[in-house]
């Protein structure tokens, strides 16, 4: 069992970061995939960027490169999350997932693969 927790998220005018937080604890296993989700009102839950638990690549869904950097404080069994550029656009609920298994290609991608979710945090951009 997993329990993973978000903090990091507020309220940011256009152009401002933010940066994310997602503490696991329980057991974690060097299989795990770890993904980042954000989920605007009305709209499903949409893919950000995906690594393993223990670290190496990262990949991201396109429209987010560059903008959005994750990364893994090892010591601290914390994923992160950094946005920055803020656009209205971001305004959503941003959640870290984990999947037992790991994952490959669109896997990655799809909400219904992962095992274990936090409980989001909210980031509001305002123009």
């Amino acid at each position: 069992q997993v329990t993973l927790i978000e903090s990091g998220g507020g309220s940011v005018q256009a152009g401002g970061s933010l940066s994310l937080s997602c503490k696991a604890s329980g057991r974690t296993y060097s299989s795990y995939a770890m993904g980042w989700f954000r989920q605007a009102p009305g709209k499903e839950r949409e893919f950000l960027s995906v690594m393993s638990w223990t670290g190496g690549s990262t990949f991201y869904v396109d429209f987010e490169k560059g903008r959005f950097i994750m990364s893994r404080n090892a010591a601290k069994d914390t994923l992160s999350l950094q946005l920055s550029s803020l656009k209205p656009e971001d305004t959503a609920v941003y959640y870290c997932a984990a999947m037992v298994l790991g994952c490959s290609g669109s896997k990655c991608h799809d909400p219904k693969e992962y095992d274990y979710w936090g409980q989001g945090t909210a980031v509001t951009v305002s123009s």
